[in-house]
């Protein structure tokens, strides 16, 4: 089956090692200026996509991500920071790679031509209908994904992709294809630029706008946020500062007691006192 592949056309843009340093930041410049054009042509898509995410975790399911390369991590990338920035358990959003955690940091030659690997890796989870994936794939024929993706077909489960081509076999395995056509790259076929920018901005509105839903957020505030660091412990004592109109002092104690600032204004009563 043939389909435009636009993450591997021509560049705009000829004769590059002949351009000086600022004209090659000026013209990567102006071709990442279209991304967000290309992120909110597939606003409706991502839309259904995390209305499902939603449905399932509050099902007690599970988000999982798959990809290869530079797509893989930024799967990973996106699930490792849900649990300290809203405070979910670490086996609420998965992120596997081809190659395994090895390929995080090095490439590993031929994993992502593996088509049954993540069968295998989805399985070690004990992944079941409760659970979604999210194939990431900026050419949407990435074998690993895929195949994970049709693993989860004949179980039933639920499935999304990030793709940067149009009606690619990807797209086409998915219950929910996210399409983001950012056109070719600064460098021809370098798909960690644009379309990598195009699924890590689409990456953020999934988990973001989920957590959200998830009432992981008051206000416009993290909660939930878990109290790693000096500089966030600092931000949890100003939020209940804010919040309930205390002084700082007050604040630290409340924050000692409960752990985190939702758990703090879930029990502190209007009439300033508190349950132990």
């Amino acid at each position: 089956m043939s389909f435009n592949k636009i993450t591997e056309a021509t560049s705009h843009y000829e004769s590059l090692e002949k351009m000086t340093i600022r004209e090659l930041l000026t013209n990567i410049n102006n071709e990442d200026q279209t991304v967000p054009l290309a992120v909110a042509q597939s606003i409706s898509q991502i839309e259904v996509v995390i209305e499902k995410v939603v449905s399932q975790l509050k099902n007690k399911g599970r988000l999982f991500y798959i990809g290869a390369g530079t797509s893989g991590r930024l799967g990973i990338l996106d699930a490792s920071e849900c649990p300290p920035t809203y405070g979910v358990s670490s086996d609420l959003v998965i992120g596997l790679i081809a190659g395994g955690d090895h390929a995080i940091r090095n490439a590993v030659e031929n994993a992502e031509d593996n088509a049954k690997q993540a069968a295998v890796d989805l399985e070690n989870f004990n992944i079941n209908a409760n659970d979604f994936v999210i194939g990431i794939a900026a050419s949407g024929t990435t074998p690993y994904v895929i195949g994970g993706i049709q693993f989860c077909k004949l179980n039933k489960i639920p499935t999304a992709c990030i793709t940067c081509n149009p009606e690619s076999p990807l797209a086409l395995s998915v219950d929910f294809p996210i399409e983001v056509i950012v056109g070719p790259e600064f460098v021809t076929g370098s798909s960690r630029m644009k379309a990598g920018t195009a699924q890590k901005l689409v990456l953020n509105m999934i988990s973001t706008a989920t957590m959200i839903q998830l009432g992981k957020v008051k206000g416009n505030k993290m909660t939930h946020m878990k109290l790693s660091n000096h500089k966030l412990v600092y931000r949890a004592q100003q939020m209940i500062v804010d919040e309930l109109k205390i002084e700082l002092d007050e604040a630290k104690k409340l924050l000692e007691i409960y752990g985190n600032v939702a758990n703090v204004l879930k029990n502190y009563n209007k009439n300033g006192s508190t349950r132990i």
